[in-house]
């Protein structure tokens, strides 16, 4: 993790904030590159539910409403209780303070408060559903998008954006629909009852409300320009610190081994030096805000105190409704700020929502045709005319490519790094589409026929083992769906793992876990393998299977794979040339174009590149030997 990978607007973990922060205010906000474009298409996706989000604005509304007249309600009690003791302190015969009405005034505000809460309440359960159901469709949407994608998508992004973007990108519009909009309702129709409210009672009180904001205002941008830089900086540092951290422990043992320990120390005691300079200043300048809004805040609130006693002295208000506009006045900035953090919320969830509909609007995958062919009974002759294949069509890695493979040949691929060898297995399985020429499989071209089916009738074993969390038993039987433990444990034996399976505690019903570490390469190797002898393909696909056991074990594997590989057609994609002498075709691939074909014996005769590549190999080896 580096600086990179922390998004403006990310909250800063590991750092204090107070009641006084205002990281919100002062932190940069991601944008979306496309605001109204992207708001329309996550629109659409509330019409669905438009009488629902109607009935949660309604619900919002009443709710405001039941909560702003209560100050004003409340003021009257005041006013009846002031009367009361005034008419009391002049000694006016029978003068008494009407507690029955001031016990219907309570009576009244239990009552409004219910109300409110009832319809907070139905606003919030309305609008839960709401959410839970628009990120519903959009997840549902995303995984159906996926599916249709072609690899070149995955080959071209990590795991991890894209999880980014179908998991963390969708819970932020999720956790916005349902709390953010609703709050942005209540804070809106607050900001304008209280305004009505204040304007009812006194006109000359509510100017001198407005009269602070501009200074609040103005106070605010001042020390957010000041702290915005050290939030940069703050940022930063901590992408740095993170990325230190998990290189660190990462890669702990090679620390050891060339004992880099003090070294590692002294950075990250460097930058966390750093990270607390600037995070200390950052959030002591931010938190100044609060404490010079309260006291702008007090200041307003003084002038409102002085004009609203000389006013109930003079008889031109009453002291109930002095009570309610104070209330009035120090509710007016919360619907002000909360408005403007949820306006930058919002701009991130349409940053968010953006990135999820890049994903919904990337090129599918040609999709299959209707009238596909159906297969009944593969044999495995693959035939490969004139292909012409490029990742992109500036650069072509393969321009004139002939195959043709009989049902039961065993193809040898080799050739250096980048050749285009597993491209070409790519191609056989329709991971890609070729630019030009024809693939045909029994003599159907592969584009007449279901991507599934197509990809059925191969068996993988590559180099990179994949398995899944679940117990060893599941993770063979992977390979064909309803087989039996009988069946199970035969391709085991045949893979020459049932005795590592065995010995372990729970033997077939060991649980993997997910970063399967909890097995040595060499065995999860063997367990792949005996997945591809399971599933009993047409046509295997071998990518130097045998590079991470044993020797003695890969002598074993080899005959069990000889045996597997009876009768079906083989592609063997080899590193190590003397694995592959056997074959019955070897074709040397360099920079996309087979250079050379034939067998073994016919290949070294012809002392091209092949045999410098075999040659090569072997001259290492006796070397190694001679310095031994």
């Amino acid at each position: 993790m580096s600086e990179k990978d922390i998004k403006p607007g990310t909250p800063i973990r590991g750092l204090g904030r107070g009641p006084g922060s205002h990281q919100s205010m002062t932190m940069p906000v991601e944008k979306a590159k496309d605001f109204r474009g992207t708001l329309r298409r996550l629109l659409d996706y509330l019409k669905p539910h438009r009488v629902k989000l109607i009935i949660t604005f309604l619900a919002a509304v009443a709710s405001t409403f039941f909560s702003i007249i209560s100050p004003k309600v409340m003021g009257r009690a005041t006013t009846k209780l002031f009367e009361g003791f005034l008419l009391k302190m002049r000694n006016v015969p029978n003068a008494a303070i009407d507690f029955n009405y001031i016990l219907n005034i309570i009576f009244i505000l239990i009552g409004l408060y219910v109300i409110s809460a009832i319809f907070t309440y139905i606003q919030q359960y309305i609008m839960v559903g709401i959410a839970q159901k628009t990120v519903y469709d959009m997840r549902k949407d995303i995984n159906s998008k996926l599916s249709r994608l072609p690899l070149k998508y995955f080959d071209g992004r990590t795991h991890g954006e894209i999880l980014s973007r179908v998991t963390n990108d969708i819970d932020t519009v999720s956790s916005t629909l349902q709390q953010s909009i609703t709050q942005l309702i209540t804070a809106v129709v607050t900001l304008v009852g209280i305004v009505v409210m204040m304007l009812t009672i006194s006109p000359l009180l509510t100017l001198i409300t407005f009269v602070t904001l501009p200074l609040s205002f103005l106070v605010t941008k001042v020390i957010a320009r000041q702290s915005q830089k050290f939030f940069a900086r703050q940022q930063k540092l901590l992408g740095q610190l993170n990325g230190h951290v998990e290189e660190m422990y990462t890669g702990h043992k090679i620390v050891k081994v060339f004992n880099y320990e003090k070294q590692s120390i002294d950075k990250f005691n460097k930058v966390n030096d750093q990270l607390y300079d600037a995070g200390w200043k950052a959030q002591f300048i931010s938190g100044i805000i609060m404490p010079l809004m309260i006291a702008i805040g007090n200041l307003g609130y003084v002038f409102i105190v002085i004009l609203g006693g000389i006013s109930v002295a003079r008889g031109t208000i009453t002291i109930g409704n002095v009570q309610a506009f104070i209330q009035y006045s120090r509710q007016f900035t919360q619907p002000i700020v909360q408005t403007a953090n949820i306006a930058n919320i919002i701009q991130s969830t349409i940053a968010a929502a953006e990135r999820v509909f890049e994903v919904l609007d990337e090129s599918e995958q040609i999709p299959d045709k209707k009238d596909m062919i159906h297969l009944d009974k593969a044999k495995g002759n693959i035939k490969l005319e004139h292909i012409k294949f490029g990742y992109n069509t500036e650069k072509i890695l393969i321009k004139d490519m002939n195959i043709d493979v009989k049902k039961g040949q065993t193809i040898a691929i080799v050739g250096p790094t980048g050749a285009g060898k597993t491209t070409l297995v790519n191609l056989l399985m329709r991971f890609y589409e070729i630019n030009d020429g024809k693939i045909t499989f029994d003599g159907i071209d592969i584009r007449d026929m279901k991507r599934g089916e197509l990809r059925s009738l191969f068996g993988m074993v590559l180099q990179d083992t994949w398995l899944f969390k679940g117990s060893i038993k599941e993770n063979i039987a992977y390979g064909r769906e309803n087989a039996t433990e009988k069946e199970i444990i035969l391709a085991a034996k045949m893979a020459y793992a049932d005795h590592f399976i065995r010995t372990l505690p729970d033997g077939y019903d060991t649980i993997i876990n997910e970063e399967a570490n909890n097995l040595s390469q060499g065995q999860k190797q063997l367990l792949t393998i005996a997945r591809a002898i399971l599933a009993d393909p047409t046509i295997l696909i071998l990518d130097e299977a045998t590079s991470s056991v044993d020797t003695r074990t890969e002598i074993h594997i080899q005959k069990a794979m000889l045996a597997l590989m009876e009768g079906k057609t083989s592609f063997v994609i080899a590193h190590r040339l003397s694995t592959i002498r056997d074959a019955d075709l070897i074709l040397v691939m360099n920079e996309g174009s087979i250079v050379e074909k034939g067998t073994h014996k016919e290949l070294l005769k012809q002392n091209g590149f092949y045999a410098d590549l075999y040659n090569s190999q072997f001259v290492g080896l006796n070397l190694k030997e001679k310095a031994s």
